[in-house]
């Protein structure tokens, strides 16, 4: 009986250390990946988030790291821990740098429409950007939602345990080259989706600097920023839905090969 009752001591322990060792990467995701990670959210809610569905992976996701776990000594228990934390980190990083780019390009857009001197209210951090660049970021945010790419968000993570399985080393260097081409892929997108208003302020400015200087004696940036402003908003009616669709598409893009 007390042999048996060992026994059984011990594999509950070792459930409950897997457990934890899957909430350290699904919570590290959860904690900075686009929409759960949201300032707004307060952060009772997002530890919630992150147990409950640590909690409805375990029965798929237990025997994979039951086996990574070798033994219950301190020195296992702390690497896996640092391992699983790291993985978790990079792979919400990587989803983090879609809306870091989207947020830079909008707010260059804001500065081409003659918006950036309006500071708007801090939404998804807690930096204020002009109001251009919040209505971009909320919006891609909600769409994440409303498309249901959250759900590939969870499917991804439950499939990173084959990509990265726990108990190996934690390649440093990987994780910073697949950060680089993130950084350049992201990048690109977000020009791509801000490449229209770069066009619309390079004729816009140039078209003002050449009235200026056929008419000195009118302040003609002066006169026309109400028109500039006038413009950029209605290219963003234009080009807004094109742009948020082809956000979505690079970002489930990602989701499913990444």
């Amino acid at each position: 009986m007390i042999a048996s009752g060992l026994i059984l001591g011990e594999a509950g322990t070792a459930v409950l250390l897997s457990v934890f060792l899957l909430f350290c990467r699904i919570g590290a995701c959860l904690m900075i990946i686009p929409g759960f990670a949201s300032d707004r959210v307060a952060m009772r809610i997002r530890l919630f988030i992150a147990l409950s569905v640590t909690l409805a992976l375990t029965p798929l996701l237990l025997p994979t790291m039951e086996a990574a776990l070798p033994d219950q000594t301190l020195a296992t228990t702390a690497r896996l821990i640092a391992s699983e934390l790291f993985i978790g980190f990079l792979i919400g990083f990587l989803g983090r740098i879609f809306l870091v780019a989207l947020e830079t390009l909008a707010t260059f857009v804001s500065m081409a429409v003659g918006l950036s001197n309006m500071q708007g209210v801090a939404i998804e951090g807690n930096q204020a950007l002009p109001p251009l660049a919040n209505l971009m970021t909320l919006t891609a945010t909600a769409m994440i939602f409303i498309s249901n790419q959250h759900w590939e968000v969870l499917r991804g993570l439950a499939a990173s345990y084959k990509a990265l399985p726990p108990g190996g080393p934690m390649d440093v260097v990987g994780a910073l080259e697949r950060l680089s081409d993130q950084l350049d892929t992201t990048f690109v997108l977000a020009l791509r989706i801000c490449s229209p208003f770069v066009v619309y302020t390079v004729v816009v400015n140039l078209t003002i600097g050449l009235v200026n200087k056929l008419t000195p004696q009118i302040p003609v940036y002066f006169i026309s920023m109400p028109f500039v402003i006038a413009g950029g908003m209605y290219f963003l009616f234009l080009v807004f839905s094109e742009a948020i669709t082809l956000f979505l598409d690079g970002y489930f893009t990602w989701l499913k090969l990444g």
